[in-house]
């Protein structure tokens, strides 16, 4: 809808993983670095963490797009298996067909994976969104990690997942998976605004934008401050408030854009909702809005009558 109005070709903020629009921060480059240094270096598991929307899903089809015809991928994106679906996945994706039982799927699979590897082939199994996988699941993951030569593993394992990921493998009963970690990576959110500044620029370039100051720096000031830096976020401001800013033939998107949709899906700072950090969670006695305060002076609370009077906490038992 906005696309001609803003002189692009395509929609500069879906977002669906688009490895095209994929934007390398410090971060990013050091994961991909770490991904193509296990991989290369048969390290055997990797376990890659960072908060939703950071763009994990993006750089593990950005990194498989460009390995080459000697590496086999296995891509698992639904964590919620039994361990008989699990299994299904692998056999399918690695193309592993004349078997009927676990004990026979592992058999053939210990011998595809030692014939690839015997002519240089790596073969690799990813999982994603893995802090949904059962300990059951990830107990046979630990045990796919013992195929092995003398000097290399032969299958490349990569787990990635919310932070919560890390929570999971440090439950007593994973910590013979946790002790295989090779390599530990953290995709973080874009660290300022002047990232967020590059992030933005690059997308509309990929998307063939004629000039890249449609957002006014006050704008991408905002976007900064209610995204946290959080590229999917970041897409969710940007591509709303250009549908608004198209609506109302707004040629460069202002602060009060990014405010009208952040107030819309729930995104302003906390500050800018009369909150600090944390402060949602304080004793409910010690926050007096102006309802509570009339329902306290009808218990009998001993309450100033001015809103800008010091307010005395009110214990709760006598509420």
């Amino acid at each position: 809808m906005y696309a001609e109005f803003y002189g692009l070709r395509e929609l500069p903020f879906a977002l669906t993983p688009d490895p095209r629009f994929i934007y390398f921060t410090p971060s990013h480059t050091e994961v991909m670095a770490n991904l193509h240094y296990g991989i290369e270096s048969g390290k055997g598991l990797i376990v890659v963490t960072g908060e939703v929307g950071t763009g994990k899903t993006t750089i593990l089809r950005w990194m498989m797009q460009r390995l080459d015809r000697t590496v086999l991928v296995a891509y698992i994106f639904n964590p919620r298996l039994s361990v008989a679906e699990f299994y299904q996945h692998v056999a399918t994706l690695l193309d592993i067909q004349k078997w009927q039982t676990k004990s026979e799927l592992l058999l053939e699979l210990g011998r595809a994976l030692e014939s690839r590897h015997s002519r240089g082939l790596r073969t690799v199994l990813i999982v994603d969104e893995a802090q949904g996988l059962s300990t059951h699941v990830l107990e046979e993951i630990r045990l796919l990690s013992n195929f092995e030569s003398d000097t290399a593993k032969q299958l490349q394992i990569v787990l990635t997942g919310q932070p919560e990921l890390r929570e999971v493998l440090n439950r007593p009963e994973l910590r013979q998976l946790k002790q295989r970690i090779a390599l530990r990576c953290i995709i973080k959110p874009l660290p300022s605004v002047e990232e967020t500044d590059r992030y933005i620029t690059s997308r509309l370039l990929v998307a063939g934008a004629e000039r890249t100051d449609i957002f006014s720096p006050g704008a991408i000031d905002y976007i900064f401050r209610c995204s946290e830096g959080i590229p999917r976020n970041i897409n969710n401001l940007c591509d709303n408030a250009l549908l608004t800013g198209y609506a109302s033939g707004e040629t460069t998107i202002s602060r009060n854009s990014i405010e009208e949709v952040a107030e819309t899906f729930d995104m302003l700072p906390r500050v800018d909702r009369g909150m600090q950090p944390g402060e949602e969670h304080a004793d409910p006695a010690r926050i007096f809005s102006a309802s509570g305060r009339a329902e306290l002076w009808a218990a009998g609370s001993n309450l100033p009558d001015s809103d800008t009077e010091a307010v005395v906490p009110v214990p709760v038992e006598t509420i």
